[in-house]
């Protein structure tokens, strides 16, 4: 009697066990962004340093313009990054412009669409102005040491401004893990060559390598290796040798007499975790760890190899880079009747619209595993639990968005 197939829900909890974001490390500002931070930012400055003008206009005493018209006398200028010197008194003023320090006797800065030059040089006030108005103090945004940013956050762009201004140069941040793509089959060629008899293009590790990284890896492209337990292995030894923190492998997990990834993982002391799951498609889906790295054997078929990397691979990914990952799972309604499901947890690759406030999904017709171009026009898979009964359309669904 077969044994039972391992649900999805089992293997995913089996892969993600033991997974914690990996170490720091400490990198430029300029290389920061999009890098989950691995500490906490605090302010190393204050910020603005001084009471600064908020406004192009003239700094002043609030309480010699309390009537306006009033005219002052212009001492001097205040341009950024050049503070006035002096003092201002009374019924002076000092021309100053966005971001310079106000100077010492001033405590108030009118903005220049409410003055006048006369024909003397002297400033003509046309609005009184009140006590404080256009001046940023000092500390408005934060203060030297002030907490600023958390660990786990990610460096977005408002992120990565916050910490530039804090004077931050470097910045800790959890490593990204390097995830070694290899795909095996004599069948295989590179894109680009001239394809003979019985020879395919090698696409998976394509996007497989552009879902990890993603969900926020480096990629490492180990080539094609042929159906040879040698250069199988060679490409494994490679990838443990520069520190490979994942391994995939795209082909070669299945039971034919070609599928040699299994065996050579064995031999070299691997421990899988699972082999095949009740999963469509994707149902020859192995995990384990070889050496301390974790090691991933996809499906040969492009479309269970995308598939599985989607269900699996990326939150393996995100869990290991230190991110929060939720699957984009959302509730639909069946544009079109589905046949009932069998024992595998199905994945159908489905287009979608939206209508009268919500999604509808259609299935493709054809759901075999080797056509790409359905899963390119999917802007969902249908996720259906196994034994799911025959649906009609209008009939709720859900949903795993793929864009």
């Amino acid at each position: 009697m077969a044994a039972a197939l391992l649900p999805v829900d089992d293997a995913l909890a089996l892969l993600l066990s033991g997974a914690a974001p990996l170490g720091s490390e400490r990198v430029g500002i300029a290389d920061s962004g999009g890098r989950v931070l691995a500490s906490p930012v605090q302010a190393l400055r204050t910020q603005p340093p001084f009471d600064a003008s908020a406004m192009d206009g003239y700094a002043l005493r609030a309480r010699d313009v309390a009537a306006a018209p009033a005219t002052l006398n212009v001492i001097g200028v205040a341009p950024a990054g050049k503070p006035f010197p002096g003092s201002v008194g009374p019924g002076q003023a000092v021309r100053i412009f966005t971001g310079a320090p106000v100077p010492d006797g001033a405590d108030s800065v009118l903005i220049q669409e409410n003055t006048r030059i006369t024909s003397e040089g002297l400033v003509e006030v046309l609005e009184p102005v009140r006590m404080g108005a256009n001046i940023r103090r000092r500390g408005l945004d934060f203060a030297e040491g002030e907490a600023l940013l958390p660990a786990g956050r990610v460096i977005d762009a408002t992120a990565l401004a916050l910490a530039a201004a804090a004077n931050h140069a470097e910045l800790d941040v959890v490593r990204r893990p390097l995830v070694a793509v290899l795909a095996t089959g004599d069948e295989l060629l590179a894109p680009g060559s001239v394809v003979g008899d019985g020879q395919i293009i090698a696409s998976n590790t394509f996007g497989v390598a552009l879902i990890a990284r993603q969900a926020g890896a480096r990629t490492l492209d180990l080539g094609i290796a042929p159906d040879d337990r040698d250069a199988i292995s060679a490409a494994i030894d490679r990838a443990l040798d520069v520190g490979a923190d994942i391994i995939v492998t795209s082909g070669g997990a299945s039971v034919g007499d070609h599928d040699l990834v299994r065996d050579v993982l064995a031999s070299k002391g691997g421990d899988l975790d699972f082999w095949k799951i009740a999963m469509r498609p994707g149902k020859p889906l192995m995990a384990g760890t070889l050496a301390g790295r974790r090691i991933i054997g996809l499906p040969g078929n492009p479309v269970a190899s995308l598939v599985c990397s989607h269900v699996f691979l990326k939150p393996l990914v995100a869990k290991l880079a230190g991110r929060t990952h939720s699957a984009d799972i959302r509730t639909g309604v069946f544009g079109g009747p589905v046949a009932a499901n069998d024992q595998r947890q199905d994945y159908m690759r489905a287009r979608v619209v939206e209508a009268d406030g919500q999604i509808v999904a259609t299935p493709s017709a054809v759901q075999d595993s080797s056509m790409l171009r359905t899963l390119a026009d999917a802007g969902a898979l249908v996720i259906r639990e196994p034994f799911a009964p025959a649906a009609r359309t209008g009939d709720p669904c859900r949903l795993l968005m793929l864009r």
